[in-house]
């Protein structure tokens, strides 16, 4: 979403070098990464925060190379899966602090707009799920049910 909002450019930056196969410095085998990505999503955490685990502590790194998967197909073959793509949730908790800042602060006008910019792509995306069936059709945005939600 770069240009979304704004009249710049976009943003630029490094990829991911090309590979086919994990480095050969990676000591664990296909079936331990998953099992260290099984563990770590019954705990109730991220990919993301899974892929970082398993780049920091254990020296994978990419999950998709050492196992041929991604870190959301093995959660969603153990029956891991999220209540809401993480992209969402991420933005429903921007939503919340953002509106916990406008009942401090009333007139910050960058906020509310800001606020009103992060609902809007939240509700542009929970479309794109619908559609694609990722998530309930009958699911709508409601402030007050966001506050749940992070809590």
């Amino acid at each position: 979403m770069a240009r979304m909002h704004t009249r710049k450019r976009g943003t630029s930056g490094s990829t991911k070098p090309y590979r086919i196969a994990s480095p050969g410095w990676v000591e664990l085998s296909s079936e331990e990464v998953t099992g260290i990505i099984v563990k770590h999503a019954k705990k109730g955490e991220s990919p993301s925060e899974i892929g970082r685990v398993l780049r920091d502590q254990y020296g994978v790194p990419s999950a998709k190379l050492a196992t041929t998967k991604k870190i959301q197909k093995i959660m969603t073959e153990n029956d891991l899966k999220l209540d809401l793509p993480e992209d969402i949730s991420s933005l429903i908790r921007r939503a919340v602090a953002l509106n916990n800042h406008l009942q401090t602060y009333k007139k910050d006008l960058k906020s509310k707009r800001a606020l009103s910019l992060t609902e809007a792509k939240i509700r542009r995306l929970a479309l794109y799920y619908k559609r694609k069936n990722v998530m309930d059709p009958e699911w709508k945005y409601d402030l007050t049910k966001a506050k749940l939600l992070v809590d």
